[in-house]
């Protein structure tokens, strides 16, 4: 990793934005105002492009080892949003680890997918 600050300071707005944005659709004393799936997809469709504008503004600065960088931040910003969670979000839900890695932790993985993919196609292209 050749910027640590940064990719640790893009972990955290990856997994703080959309937790911002979560807010909108809650009341007050904490129920959703929309379906459960559907705030789901939500959070999804908001974390995505968000994870993918700051790994292109990431791998964009980089000159060489593409894939390689795609790889550690990938996996560096899925265990930040999922620790993250689980000292944040698990304990403000009450819910339980096994529900939450079926319900919301295993959706992290999409970050790792998105890195590795835009770090092949970068290194393909140097070749």
């Amino acid at each position: 990793m050749e910027q640590p600050k940064k990719v640790l300071i893009y972990g955290i707005l990856i997994w703080l934005i959309p937790f911002v944005a979560s807010f909108i659709f809650y009341r007050p004393d904490g129920t959703l105002v929309i379906s459960q799936i559907f705030f789901k997809t939500i959070m999804i469709l908001v974390g995505a492009p968000v994870g993918i504008y700051l790994a292109v503004r990431y791998l964009g600065t980089l000159e060489k080892d593409y894939l390689k960088a795609g790889i550690s931040i990938g996996l560096v910003w899925f265990v930040m949003s999922v620790a993250l969670d689980l000292v944040i979000l698990v304990p403000m839900s009450g819910m339980g680890i096994a529900q939450y890695f079926q319900e919301i932790g295993l959706r992290y993985l999409i970050i790792p997918m998105i890195t590795v993919g835009m770090g092949s196609v970068l290194e393909s292209k140097t070749k």
